[in-house]
């Protein structure tokens, strides 16, 4: 019993990881888009992505 009991405890704490590895990669892809789009020339960026894009970054901090 024992066994199971720390076998569960351990898959509890894998898969907070796993939820937490989840959440940071969507920031880092968040954060790559606003990236991307500032790095363009300003005469082909679409600035209002780049607020909406900011704006949903900003929001997930």
């Amino acid at each position: 019993m024992r066994e199971v009991r720390e076998l569960r405890e351990r898959v509890q704490r894998l898969e907070a990881e796993v939820q937490e590895c989840r959440a940071l990669n969507v920031r880092l892809a968040e954060l790559t888009d606003v990236v991307t789009e500032l790095l363009l020339p300003v005469a082909s960026r679409d600035e209002e992505r780049l607020a909406a894009l900011l704006e949903r970054y900003r929001t997930s901090v």
